[in-house]
């Protein structure tokens, strides 16, 4: 592996603090036995700027100023223990700081990430700042961590944010932030929302009791032959699917989104089925639904605001009845996602917690969103030409789904065991949508 020289290291605060303590909704500790959410965007080398001190300053203290408006993540967890061993979390804004990593691998093109088939992941994941790390860590870890490496002749950009703080729309909503402070703003175009959410009913001090955390760490998961490929699918093939999905289902109700997780979902099962197993098992599906829109939230709500909903069917009946079928089975599973189901499933939650755990046991789960404002993060010197993860999300069937360099299309991260992506490549039906 090349090596990544860390040439700075320190821990970035912001200058004012709107906020002294954010309280932590079920959204949020539903993520506290798993890892941080880790993105990070690729640019080629500024052309107008040199890689220098100043450079690297002006990062930092862009970040000091985007941390004004997000002092959750310039903080760390806080517990308040109960007498039943019992504690509840909040954040203490306390300004402990982010982490900032200023980082050099002067061997490192651009092409050695982008070119190869398969994502070089012991490259990528040595971007990342936290890895490893449980979200309930964030006592005494860093809530946020960025690290900037310079490449031979690009630059790499990478922020770890804490799950159990930030779901995949307050990431990119700070990663924006940060951009627009970078080149120049003065303030944000829009500003994160702190009020917290909680079902009518609950609790009035709304502080939700966890079990000891330590004592409920997953078993130890070894991703193994997992690995990771990028899909490329046109606004075009992209609408082919819809319009087959809808035909097939006899519908209008399929959006261009769940008409690709079908096809994903089919192929996927497809390519992972030895050719003497005989199809009668339930295969699952797992997806994040959003709530900002159903409860609904207000703009700019931070934190987490999504829950992972669960649909299974029989092998045989998703691999012969076609994507209509497939298509029609994830509406029907976000469409039961209404605003009093979303509530009903916090009230639940709230009396008897259960926390995601990192078993790597994801039959196919799709994460992440296209809508994701990926490539309006310009930090001043050009808009990004790739967004990859870090480790935390290598686990056989995690599907992270991204806007796609060229619009309207979208960019699918696979993470499946090697002999699955093989078969995938053989498989006629999904390569045709695929866009090479």
């Amino acid at each position: 592996m090349t090596k990544v020289e860390v040439i700075s290291s320190c821990l970035v605060g912001s200058n004012i603090t709107q906020i002294s303590r954010l309280g932590l909704t079920a959204w949020d500790l539903t993520s506290f036995l798993i890892n941080p959410i880790q993105r990070g965007i690729l640019f080629h080398k500024p052309q107008s700027q040199k890689i220098d001190h100043n450079f690297i300053l002006h990062l930092k203290n862009s970040l000091s100023r985007t941390l004004d408006f997000f002092p959750p993540l310039a903080g760390r967890l806080a517990t308040i223990p109960n007498d039943d061993n019992t504690a509840c979390y909040f954040v203490d804004c306390n300004n402990a700081g982010a982490e900032f990593v200023h980082a050099v691998a002067g061997d490192i093109s651009i092409s050695d990430i982008l070119e190869p088939k398969f994502v070089p992941q012991e490259i990528v994941s040595s971007f990342f700042r936290l890895n490893r790390v449980a979200n309930f860590e964030g006592t005494s870890k860093p809530l946020l961590g960025v690290q900037v490496t310079e490449l031979a002749d690009g630059l790499f950009i990478a922020c770890s944010a804490n799950h159990g703080v930030i779901d995949g729309t307050s990431f990119w909503h700070f990663f924006n932030s940060w951009s627009e402070i970078s080149r120049g703003f003065d303030t944000i175009s829009k500003s994160p929302v702190f009020e917290r959410w909680f079902p009518s009913n609950s609790n009035s001090n709304r502080l939700i009791p966890l079990p000891p955390l330590e004592k409920n760490m997953p078993r130890n998961y070894t991703p193994g032959t997992v690995v990771e490929r990028v899909f490329q699918f046109s606004k075009e093939s992209i609408a082919k699917l819809k319009a087959k999905a809808n035909s097939e289902a006899e519908t209008d109700k399929i959006s261009s989104l769940l008409a690709l997780c079908a096809h994903l979902w089919r192929s996927c099962t497809r390519c992972r089925r030895c050719a003497d197993d005989p199809i009668t098992q339930e295969v699952g599906f797992m997806m994040s639904i959003g709530a900002r829109g159903r409860i609904p939230l207000p703009e700019g709500y931070f934190g987490n605001a999504a829950i992972v909903a669960r649909a299974g069917v029989n092998e045989s009946e998703l691999l012969q009845k076609g994507l209509g079928y497939a298509a029609l089975k994830i509406n029907e599973l976000v469409a039961q996602h209404t605003k009093e189901r979303m509530i009903k499933l916090v009230e639940d939650w709230m009396k008897n917690p259960v926390l995601l755990g990192k078993t790597g046991n994801f039959p196919f789960f799709v994460t992440s969103s296209p809508w994701h404002n990926v490539y309006g993060t310009d930090f001043g010197w050009g808009k990004p030409i790739a967004v990859r993860s870090g480790r935390a999300t290598i686990f056989d069937g995690i599907m992270s789904t991204f806007p796609a360099t060229v619009d309207g299309g979208i960019e699918v991260h696979a993470c499946l065991k090697l002999e699955t992506l093989q078969a995938m490549e053989d498989d006629a039906e999904f390569m045709e949508a695929f866009t090479l």
